[in-house]
């Protein structure tokens, strides 16, 4: 049994606990949140997990193997950092750190204590980028020639990252998981604040890597729609995953271009191929469901190494970082 602390039940906190509390592994023991009202409603939902405004009575209990940090992230690396100091395994709210420093020093010492830290990309967990993932290991797509990611709505303005922390985050996850094997090596990006908050309510991420390969995330508070929308190209067929379908989440499409020169260098012929599209099966699975049991198996086995480990957690900070930094100084381009 994983003998557990949860800091933080404020919007994404009380779907971790429901997971957490429904996996027969886990026992939660104690919910931490400052809000009087939000513990006042834990009470009423889960009489039998003590309520605490003190994140030392999870942080410093020697019961406690788990801790679960949902709080902004801001709050992530002192909180982080004492669990581990403690002895417990973390399991945190991404982004990992606010900055790539501090995930450095956190994977550090985790390692000097034997301890795991899972980060919350929740969405390597879904039927659609498992299924993604699929068709990239296994040559279906052919040689990638972009990934370009749309994540759109109007609102969540949040008080303490930009739209870039907020909402590519996820995308750039996703991102580095299906292809772990092309490294970044530069960014761009752009950025505008239309309310004078210090904070990017709209930005344009542009990032190269050291092939032809080239990645785009826009990202915006500002649209009138909601547009969850990832496209992956390659030389044999390219896909299309629309998560807010209903159903047919992902649409792979037998359609490129072929490209071949004649004796002749100044003579090339470029032909289309246009064949049909089809909508893979994918898993009816819950995202964090699935992540919550991926952990405890984590948590309780000695050979698996996490896909959401604090690495996986660093890798996204350091171009959540650039980003910010281009943005800040109109575009340029940041090395990584």
């Amino acid at each position: 049994m994983i003998n557990t602390g949860i800091i933080g039940y404020g919007y994404w906190g009380p779907n971790i606990l429901r997971n957490f509390y429904a996996n027969e592994e886990i026992n939660v023991k104690f919910v931490c949140d400052f809000a009087t009202d939000r513990l006042a409603l834990l009470k009423k939902n889960y009489p039998g997990i003590t309520g605490t405004v003190n994140p030392d009575d999870i942080l410093n209990n020697p019961e406690i193997d788990l801790v679960a940090i949902i709080t902004p992230v801001f709050t992530h690396y002192e909180l982080a950092k004492k669990a581990l100091e403690n002895g417990k395994h973390v399991f945190v709210e991404k982004p990992f750190t606010s900055t790539s420093q501090q995930a450095e020093e956190l994977i550090s010492l985790a390692e000097k204590k034997k301890r795991l830290i899972m980060i919350d990309h929740t969405f390597l967990f879904t039927g659609s980028v498992r299924k993604m993932k699929e068709l990239i290991d296994n040559g279906s797509i052919g040689n990638l020639y972009y990934y370009d990611s749309v994540r759109i709505n109007l609102g969540l303005f949040q008080h303490d990252v930009d739209v870039v922390w907020d909402l590519a985050a996820h995308d750039i996850s996703i991102m580095n998981y299906l292809i772990p094997h092309k490294k970044p090596i530069s960014i761009n990006a752009y950025g505008a604040d239309h309310f004078d908050r210090g904070l990017a309510n709209i930005a344009y991420l542009f990032v190269k890597f050291d092939d032809h390969f080239i990645a785009h995330f826009h990202c915006n508070w500002l649209s009138p729609v909601k547009l969850r929308k990832t496209l992956v190209a390659g030389d044999k067929k390219m896909l299309v995953w629309d998560d807010l379908e209903e159903s047919d989440k992902i649409k792979l499409f037998d359609k490129g271009v072929e490209v071949s020169t004649k004796e002749d260098i100044y003579s090339l012929l470029i032909k289309y191929r246009s064949g049909e599209m089809t909508t893979p099966l994918l898993e009816n699975i819950e995202a964090l469901k699935e992540e919550t049991q991926y952990m405890v198996n984590c948590l309780l086995s000695d050979n698996l190494h996490p896909i959401n480990d604090g690495k996986a957690g660093l890798d996204v900070v350091r171009i959540l970082e650039a980003s910010s930094k281009s943005i800040k100084h109109n575009g340029i381009e940041i090395k990584l």
